[in-house]
């Protein structure tokens, strides 16, 4: 799993004008099964994104085809993590999740 960091660079009105098309590209990783969670940062300085995917590839083709990325909206920080303790009810995700041994 990885957590995603992105960190404004630009004034939130210019943030406020590319969102709607941020918002759909998450719509479509979602869809397909590529995250888990996301939303803003409080206060409004970036977002936080936790992607459910196997590679460090797979993360950095979601930036890529982020319109936050592609408009020069925002950074990225990312973290690749190990989940160990979870609710019950994520357990066949952070299964699915896991790296290869």
């Amino acid at each position: 799993m990885f957590l995603i960091l992105d960190n404004y660079k630009v004034s939130i009105q210019e943030v406020e004008r590319v969102t709607q098309a941020h918002r759909d590209f998450l719509d479509e990783a979602y869809r397909a099964g590529k995250l888990l969670i996301s939303g803003p940062k409080i206060p409004r300085t970036g977002g936080v994104i936790i992607a459910c995917v196997k590679t460090r590839g797979e993360v950095d083709e979601l930036i890529q085809a982020d319109p936050f990325h592609q408009q020069g909206i925002a950074d990225y920080e990312v973290f690749e993590f190990k989940a160990i303790k979870y609710q019950p009810v994520l357990s066949s995700i952070v299964r699915e999740n896991e790296p290869p041994s």
